[in-house]
């Protein structure tokens, strides 16, 4: 007999498993306090909880699987989306042998030695996967070492990391594996678990503490606070029946949750009416360049599980709504935010967050970007459009010269301070003017600017 990678007798060993005990975090779950995450890591890919996407039939990783492919593979995604898990069941599929290193822990002398043994085992005819968790922590040599079996299909390599892999993984690494993006878990991915936590045999319903219901309240701050975490939302499930049941209840409600988590289940709704009065307190704050009510309502936003992408998409689009040139390099940083959120994920990614805030509320601020390109989008849709100079046409084809396009063209460069005087507009729109800047910040600048362009152009100074 023997037991499988959670912990259950399965029967007789197969080729290779004296040396397939996993090493991290899959190993040690045959004691009599394994966590509840654990108990109901799923055994199958039918089992899994969401990842739609990777697991069609005859798509890779299910082909993986199902042991009718040798492909190494790159899992990518916030945590607490099965990455691990995912990895166990590959593993468990195809009667190969497995190995589980971790980042952390593990030297080029550990990888050197599973290898060794994997090609031990492969003159056996025994496969090994290789499952390195945190990837993205191994050194380049630590990688080097990796990619001759990764080439010559030595082991079948399963890496999971929650960083780009682009920039984590060296290339050559990368570019022989297969990397698939594992999605945040929805709020219904999160309910299925929770709800299978509540039921399943291998979940809280045990003789001795009966069977837990959750109130309606408890439900979606136990959402809130998982954050589209499996992991997390199964811990303080997990935490939550151990208070109810130390005082004799089967009721999980929002007070023992709280307790049992020890932080509060602040009044915010990701999909209700307090998720939009929050954002829209966020944005307003920032534009009334009040930075201590931004940070608050951007912790709230953090503290309530938003999704930070969310909150650095509203960045971005607020830097040139409410900022614009007044502030330009205000952009930038939003930009980088967001960036370094796909990048690093939170809680680090609070810091990135927090320092476009920052950046944004104090800004000088200026409305000028929207009202240009809106009144511009304004005079196309009521069909000012014209015809455009027949000087700025294209004039790179046969023919464009007998139909007098570009011909008269004046080259910016050659003219004092690169400004040609010609028309641009056309005709009916030569008056036109859409971009009128403000006094505030660098835009105080660009309005010198303008006038002195204008006098170069030709035309009046209409927008001061």
């Amino acid at each position: 007999m023997v037991e499988d990678l959670f912990g259950n007798v399965t029967g007789e060993a197969r080729p290779g498993s004296s040396a397939a005990r996993p090493s991290g975090s899959l190993s040690g779950a045959d004691h009599a306090h394994v966590p509840l995450a654990v108990r109901l890591r799923p055994r199958t890919l039918d089992e899994i909880v969401g990842q739609e996407h990777l697991l069609k039939p005859g798509s890779p990783l299910r082909r993986l699987a199902e042991g009718d492919a040798t492909m190494s593979v790159f899992l990518w995604g916030p945590p607490g989306v099965g990455k691990t898990t995912l990895a166990a069941v590959v593993a468990g599929g195809g009667h190969r042998r497995f190995v589980e290193l971790s980042a952390v822990t593990a030297g080029v002398r550990e990888v050197r030695a599973e290898l060794d043994k994997a090609r031990a085992e492969l003159n056996r005819g025994v496969q090994t996967v290789l499952f390195v968790d945190e990837v993205h922590r191994f050194s380049k040599t630590q990688q080097d070492v990796l990619l001759p079996a990764v080439e010559n299909r030595l082991i079948t390599l399963i890496a999971a990391t929650t960083e780009n892999p682009s920039f984590s993984v060296i290339s050559p690494l990368l570019s022989r594996s297969l990397l698939l993006t594992l999605r945040p878990l929805t709020d219904a991915n999160l309910e299925t678990l929770i709800d299978r936590a509540l039921t399943d045999d291998r979940g809280l319903r045990t003789p001795a503490e009966g069977l837990f219901t959750l109130t309606d309240e408890a439900r979606a701050a136990l959402l809130r606070l998982a954050a589209g975490d499996a992991r997390r939302v199964l811990t303080y499930l997990e935490e939550a029946a151990a208070g109810a049941a130390a005082i004799d209840e089967t009721t999980i409600d929002v007070t023992v949750l709280e307790q049992a988590v020890d932080r509060a289940a602040g009044r915010y709704d990701r999909a209700g009416d307090m998720h939009y009065d929050v954002i829209s307190a966020f944005i307003k704050s920032i534009r009334g360049s009040d930075v201590q009510a931004s940070l608050h309502y951007l912790a709230r936003m953090i503290e309530a599980g938003e999704d930070p992408r969310f909150i650095a998409r509203r960045l971005i689009i607020l830097a040139s709504e409410d900022i614009g040139m007044a502030a330009p390099s205000v952009l930038q940083t939003a930009v980088a935010a967001a960036t370094a959120v796909g990048l690093i994920g939170m809680p680090e990614a609070r810091l990135n967050l927090a320092q476009a805030v920052i950046a944004a509320a104090t800004a000088p601020k200026s409305n000028a970007v929207i009202v240009a390109i809106d009144a511009a989008l304004a005079d196309v849709r009521a069909g000012r459009v014209g015809e455009v100079p027949s000087h700025l046409r294209d004039a790179h084809y046969p023919g464009a010269k007998a139909l007098g396009h570009g011909t008269s063209y004046a080259y910016a460069h050659d003219f004092e301070h690169g400004v040609a005087r010609q028309s641009y507009l056309p005709t009916e729109l030569r008056d036109a003017v859409y971009y009128r800047p403000t006094n505030h910040g660098a835009e105080a600048g660009l309005g010198e600017r303008l006038d002195l362009l204008d006098e170069l152009l030709g035309r009046e100074h209409p927008h001061s």
